[in-house]
């Protein structure tokens, strides 16, 4: 082991979190909803969705596959870490996972986040969560270094390609050429759009997937907004986009690729496989969607290359296509809530 390799002796997985029976849902979603600016009638309209499905949500089981995949894919090929989970809104939650982590003598740890772009609430407040957690742990508590996002990086642009591949497969082969990808992603308040890249990350990496499959047919749009509609959120929301899409006379299939997401968790399984899909049969659109990224090798892989470059500055900071690699370290202003200030 060098010396660089022992600056870290364990990796920290974070993610939303979700809950496992009926009776967590109210909780949890009190957690997600927290000084946010939701009516309660949208709070239990989203609380339905996960009635349906007995109260659990599958992000949790996911995560837990991911972990135990990234564990035998450090344990073959190294480095040699320890690796926890601590979820920003369920259990696991973060300030319990940190206070475990002190017990077992953890002194610095490399964080893994799920999620692949740059917004407030997909990066920024995920570093909030860390901060308080450590807080909430105490004296000792381990320091946590956030790998940068990886929306751009070849590892996650192979998987999705790969996801999206498979997705076209299902297709008869008279209909794969003339298929619309459609890319989705959630939709976040336009304010805080302004003071990130989110957007503009999320076509670029609509763009290397789409390039990578020969494909010139595809559109980015979203999904799961949850504000007032007072307040403007980006759009067009995925399921306006396929009543626009077929009112222009188009016939061709669809492929919905949930890029914005790594793992198929609730959103994607309400908004995409019930809800799009209700609208796809009513307009008789043919409609397929493809899978997250979840455990695909190359995206496990992926993680362990972001864990290997903080490590070893020697090694490269893979990334593809035109936008830049991310630093490290994000700056103090960096993906704000609201709008970026004037000048940056």
């Amino acid at each position: 082991m060098t010396g660089r390799e022992a600056q870290y002796d364990a990796v920290l997985v974070t993610s939303f979190g979700g809950p496992e029976k009926n009776e967590d849902v109210m909780p949890f979603l009190e957690n997600v909803l927290r000084g946010k600016n939701v009516p309660r009638e949208r709070m239990l309209q989203v609380a339905e969705h996960y009635y349906q499905f007995g109260g659990k949500s599958p992000i949790n089981e996911q995560n837990r596959r991911l972990i135990a995949a990234l564990e035998r894919e450090l344990a073959e090929h190294g480095p040699q870490l320890r690796v926890y989970w601590g979820n920003r809104n369920w259990h696991p939650m973060l300030a319990e996972t940190l206070v475990k982590m002190k017990r077992d003598g953890v002194r610095r740890a490399l964080g893994f986040v799920t999620s692949a772009y740059s917004s407030y609430s997909g990066c920024r407040q995920y570093r909030e969560n860390i901060t308080a957690a450590q807080a909430a742990a105490g004296e000792g508590a381990p320091q946590v270094d956030k790998l940068r996002v990886f929306h751009n990086h070849p590892g996650f642009v192979e998987a999705l390609a790969a996801r999206v591949n498979d997705a076209l497969l299902q297709l008869p082969e008279e209909q794969r050429a003339a298929a619309q990808l459609v890319y989705t992603a959630h939709s976040i308040p336009a304010a805080m759009a302004q003071g990130c890249d989110y957007a503009e990350q999320l076509r670029e990496t609509g763009r290397l997937v789409a390039e990578r499959l020969g494909c010139e047919n595809w559109r980015v749009v979203y999904q799961s907004r949850s504000g007032p509609a007072t307040q403007p959120w980006l759009e067009p929301d995925v399921l306006d986009y396929l009543r626009e899409y077929k009112a222009q006379g188009n016939e061709a299939a669809v492929v919905i690729a949930p890029i914005g997401f790594v793992s198929d968790h609730m959103e994607v399984i309400f908004d995409l496989d019930m809800q799009a899909k209700a609208v796809c049969d009513e307009l008789g659109l043919t409609m397929v969607r493809a899978a997250t990224v979840g455990t695909h090798p190359r995206f496990i892989r992926m993680i362990r290359e972001l864990i290997g470059e903080r490590m070893d500055p020697s090694l490269p900071r893979l990334a593809c296509g035109v936008l830049p690699v991310r630093p490290d370290f994000c700056p103090v202003d960096c993906c704000l809530p609201g709008a970026r200030p004037v000048g940056r």
